[in-house]
């Protein structure tokens, strides 16, 4: 007969209390989905909470180096030497080296693309003099922009010293979906965001010291018609994304933040990007009407969500990929501004065959 021991009976308890809690955990802190075009949210979850976005910050610093390179105060080419302070920053680089001189859009790339922590400081540094003086100018941009519980205190995002999250950057869904918007609207931020392979280094530096760079956003070349934007990961913050896409000349955004795992993120994202797409109706073509004024003779406007069955038009044949996940449970009163729609088609990109 076996015999009971108690401390090994605790010991599963106190086990399957951590696999439940790991299961029950939310798949963001907040997240929001608007169209790029309007500015119209099509699904919001606690876009408002306030939390570290990480490696996202990078968009805004490249907000600030795209007016920099607008007022011909910089050019692509302006050269940018490394400084001991620019090598020192620690996290995700490209392991810059003090002496080292690089085109500022070489930088730039690998800013967007490795999310280079030190490639973000030296740009940072290069614009403005100093990291400090750069933020400033973030935090004006920020301002201007209507990003009204957004803070930046770093160029690249990562966490203070002290690790207190209150003492670093600090940013919303609802205020990074206003900056992705004004970027994809204003600059040509997807020359950078939707390059998902480059080398840095290459012809300036040793071939052992040449940085074969990925992309960090997954999305890219898997998700139909994705082009950006940026991810950002701290233990503070959680995984975070502002991605977007485009689609038959419609685009739509879609950032979430605190997730729990990258992959969890991912696919929160790949859902809320269809949710946002099959919120909108494809354009239709017009009409002539016998006084030679154009209609379209669409129906009347769709909901933001739009009720359950509807699914927008196809915008090419492309294999679908189906979730297997039924419905959730209603959230409490509150919590989720839309309704939650049932399973959603995903557009997916086939591999390609290797030869």
């Amino acid at each position: 007969m076996l015999k009971f021991r108690p401390r090994y009976f605790l010991l599963a308890v106190a086990l399957a209390g951590i696999v439940s809690a790991k299961e029950a955990r939310p798949p963001y802190l907040g997240a929001i989905v608007i169209d790029a075009k309007t500015g119209q949210v099509l699904f919001e979850d606690k876009a408002d909470i306030v939390s570290p976005p990480a490696s996202m910050t990078k968009l805004m610093t490249f907000a600030v180096l795209h007016d920099k390179l607008a007022s011909a105060a910089l050019t692509l080419e302006t050269p940018v030497t490394i400084t001991a302070e620019d090598s020192r920053i620690g996290g995700t680089q490209v392991w810059l080296k003090q002496g080292e001189t690089f085109p500022l859009e070489d930088l730039i790339y690998a800013m967007m693309i490795q999310s280079g922590n030190d490639t973000a400081h030296a740009l940072a540094r290069a614009a403005a003099g100093s990291a400090a003086a750069f933020v400033d100018l973030m935090n004006a941009k920020a301002r201007a922009l209507g990003l009204t519980h957004t803070t930046f205190r770093t160029p690249h995002g990562l966490p203070p010293a002290n690790r207190r999250s209150a003492d670093g950057d600090l940013t919303t869904p609802r205020d990074f979906a206003l900056l992705s918007r004004y970027l994809l609207r204003e600059t040509n931020v997807t020359k950078y965001t939707a390059v998902r392979q480059r080398k840095f280094g290459e012809g300036r530096r040793p071939a052992d010291r040449v940085i074969a760079m990925t992309n960090h956003n997954h999305l890219l070349g898997k998700v139909t018609g994705v082009d950006g934007l940026k991810t950002g990961f701290t233990n503070g913050a959680g995984y975070c994304l502002a991605a977007t896409a485009e689609r038959g000349g419609r685009r739509v955004i879609a950032v979430v933040m605190g997730s729990p795992d990258s992959k969890t993120r991912d696919l929160k994202v790949m859902e809320l990007l269809e949710r946002g797409f099959a919120s909108q109706p494809a354009p239709l073509p017009t009409v002539k009407t016998a006084a030679g004024v154009g209609r379209d003779f669409r129906p009347d406007p769709q909901p933001a969500i739009p009720s359950s069955g509807h699914k927008a038009p196809p915008t090419e044949t492309l294999p679908t990929v189906k979730t297997d996940k039924t419905p959730a449970a209603p959230a409490p009163a509150g919590e989720i501004s839309t309704a939650k729609e049932p399973p959603l088609t995903f557009r997916v990109i086939p591999p390609t065959k290797k030869p």
